[in-house]
């Protein structure tokens, strides 16, 4: 089922925030697009605007070559697929949902026994940003279902990468990458709660914050590198810094009145692995603690 003109009729299952903004995407850049939702309702707006949007699930996988399913979780996109099972055979399936890389390598088995051809991915951005050129998505699953239809994904965003033939590496990635987000939150959060307590604006913060995240940016190679080589002896901050900086939170937490007790087990982390020998090691030997069975996923 080749492209054609870059114009490849496309089906959207599931029309929350994010599947509402990859179905405008489409018909924004002239793609057939066809929607389907539980909730009909939410189809409203983009069937005023082109889209197709046909009663019954297998009746919208059927319409196009392409179906893209933006759904909760894989059993919600499989309990959502299942009265569409006779159409799916030799269509391109692409799941953007959260899960484990279990959830993707199961889902993955259950399309294909379908005759699906699949692909598994993940929007690492908000739904605003569908179709920015530098929006990042990225896939694990069947290269040529990518390279067939790789023209049409770059609609979503302009960062469109494929990660390899693993039908789980995007949920990996997904989940990997995406551990930094609460605890990067929680901490803002936390001190905008300090800044209000003495009077400020918590927007008087947010420069200083971008900085300090900036910097954080630069510093990931150098983390990485000393986890791929193992060697942590030559730091550019040490794990033992860290946890007497760490020391100062309850105090902190009093003065502003704010909770700090979340904290608590990253400084119990710090702790082992002061007692583990690494106290000296860069902070990046904290990877060594949490690996247990070593294992991979």
């Amino acid at each position: 089922m080749p492209e054609n003109n870059n114009r490849t009729p496309v089906t959207v299952i599931g029309l929350g925030s994010m599947g509402a903004a990859l179905a405008d995407a489409f018909l924004a850049a002239g793609h057939p697009t066809t929607v389907w939702n539980r909730t009909a309702a939410k189809a409203a707006p983009l069937v005023s605007r082109g889209a197709e949007h046909p009663p019954a699930v297998e009746a919208a996988v059927a319409a196009s070559p392409l179906v893209i399913t933006c759904l909760t979780t894989y059993d919600d996109t499989i309990h959502a697929l299942e009265p569409a099972t006779g159409a799916l055979r030799e269509r391109a399936l692409i799941t953007l949902n959260s899960g484990a890389p279990a959830g993707a390598r199961a889902m993955a088995a259950w399309a294909t026994g379908h005759g699906a051809r699949f692909l598994d991915g993940a929007i690492k951005n908000v739904p605003s940003a569908v179709g920015a050129p530098d929006t990042l998505l990225y896939y694990g699953g069947d290269k040529a279902v990518f390279d067939e239809f790789e023209a049409t994904l770059r609609v979503l965003g302009g960062d469109t990468v494929h990660l390899g033939d693993e039908p789980d590496l995007a949920a990996l990635y997904e989940m990997a990458v995406g551990g930094t987000l609460l605890p990067a939150l929680v901490g803002f959060f936390q001190g905008a709660a300090a800044v209000q307590a003495r009077g400020l604006e918590v927007s008087t913060m947010v420069p200083y914050t971008v900085k300090w995240l900036e910097m954080i940016n630069s510093v990931l190679p150098i983390f990485a590198r000393e986890i791929d080589s193992g060697d942590y002896t030559v730091p550019a901050s040490t794990v033992g810094v860290f946890l007497a900086g760490a020391e100062h939170d309850d105090e902190f937490g009093r003065e502003a009145n704010i909770d700090v007790t979340w904290r608590a087990p990253m400084t119990d982390l710090l702790r082992r692995a002061v007692a583990a020998g690494h106290g000296e090691h860069s902070i990046a030997a904290l990877v060594e603690l949490l690996r247990t069975d070593g294992v991979a996923v």
